[in-house]
């Protein structure tokens, strides 16, 4: 077995693939990339049994076989290489030789048939959409996911398609995102919760990626592929909560401001909040929002005056600062709208302007309890 490849050219795709292999695995086979030659098509598959992900990769061949290769090894060798074709041979004592302009090197490889075998989908639904829409709702949604072991459902995204829209929804209980797009509609109903990590990789791959995705799904295991290149993963299993019974429908009370200056602001003030609590007070009266923080313990407190445009009655709400900090960072428009009804209830967080046609974003923040 033999193939020559540019250097710059495969450890592109090696990062990438990279990305799915743990750190300590339960199986050495997955320690290793898989390599699986047809003449002038190299495939190169990483997993950790729960993902597995598949690049083609055009070679110069005329052989075929399968080794799994040292993916650790592999990557530091190749991020060291200059930009030139480096020519890959299986030798007889078990060791791949790759050589190059100035020198050789041997790494011993394990039998590829050990390499776990990727899951087929039987009988799957399928939708397509633009890689860059798919990695701005998993940016838009990922963050507020949770991190709870003893709740998996909240640790993932859960993707809802329809025939009118499509919509990506991840909570922690504490704060709540829903992504919405009507400009884009599957063929039929279908609902399933993604994991972290895969999301992650799609994100990383396909921001501002003009070509499509096909995500092919049935009730455990979803696929996406794109160029030349597949994304295997077991779906997060159990019922996703009722997200829409916590979205208060009734919010008379609604401030608007400007997106920059409430960030900056609510930033500062945490500063002087309470370590443990990190929570901040709005009060908004009139056109007037002040923002305030307490840290009785140490005696530390800030408080700033904005001018915002506020419809409703006077009221105090508390909330975490952290929270609002990360929806506040992960919104891009000029201006955003907090909506609320009572300092018990949640406020609803939306982007004023900023979005494309057919995109919605809605953001839930649950309020504390203020000590008066």
């Amino acid at each position: 077995m033999k193939f020559i490849v540019s250097s710059t050219y495969l450890l592109k795709q090696l990062q990438v693939l990279g990305g799915v292999i743990n750190n300590s695995n339960t199986l050495p086979i997955l320690d290793n990339f898989l390599f699986d030659l047809d003449n002038n098509k190299l495939t190169v598959s990483a997993s950790d049994l729960e993902t597995t992900m598949s690049s083609v990769l055009d070679v110069d061949s005329d052989n075929q076989g399968t080794i799994a290769v040292p993916a650790r090894l592999l990557l530091e060798t190749l991020k060291t290489f200059p930009e030139q074709p480096l020519t890959f041979v299986v030798e007889d004592n078990n060791t791949v030789e790759i050589s190059s302009n100035h020198g050789k090197y041997a790494l011993a490889y394990a039998d590829g048939a050990e390499f776990p075998k990727a899951v087929e989908l039987a009988n799957p639904s399928s939708t397509t959409l633009l890689g860059d829409i798919l990695a701005t709702a998993i940016d838009k949604t990922i963050f507020a996911a949770g991190n709870d072991d003893l709740r998996p459902v909240m640790s993932g995204v859960f993707f809802q398609f329809s025939t009118e829209n499509l919509t990506f929804v991840a909570t922690d209980a504490h704060k709540l995102v829903k992504y919405q797009r009507t400009d884009v509609t599957a063929s039929q109903v279908a609902e399933f919760i993604m994991p972290k990590k895969p999301l992650t990789l799609l994100k990383g791959i396909l921001g501002g990626s003009e070509s499509d995705v096909v995500i092919e799904y049935n009730d455990s295991n979803a696929k996406f592929s794109f160029e030349n290149t597949e994304l295997i993963c077991r779906l997060i299993d159990g019922k996703y909560p009722n997200y829409e019974a916590v979205i208060p429908k009734e919010n008379p009370n609604v401030l608007s401001i400007a997106r920059n200056q409430f960030l900056s602001s609510v930033k500062r003030v945490a500063i002087f909040s309470n370590k443990t609590t990190h929570q901040i007070r709005l009060k908004i009266a009139g056109a007037e929002l002040n923002i305030s923080a307490e840290d009785i313990d140490y005696s530390n407190k800030a408080e700033e005056r904005l001018t915002c445009s506020y419809q409703g009655d006077d009221m105090q709400i508390g909330f975490n600062s952290r929270f609002l900090t990360e929806m506040l960072n992960n919104l891009t428009s000029d201006d955003v709208s907090l909506e609320m009804s009572l300092p018990n209830r949640a406020g609803i967080l939306t982007p004023i302007d900023g979005l494309d046609e057919g995109e919605n974003v809605t953001m839930l923040v649950m309020p504390v309890m203020l000590n008066s």
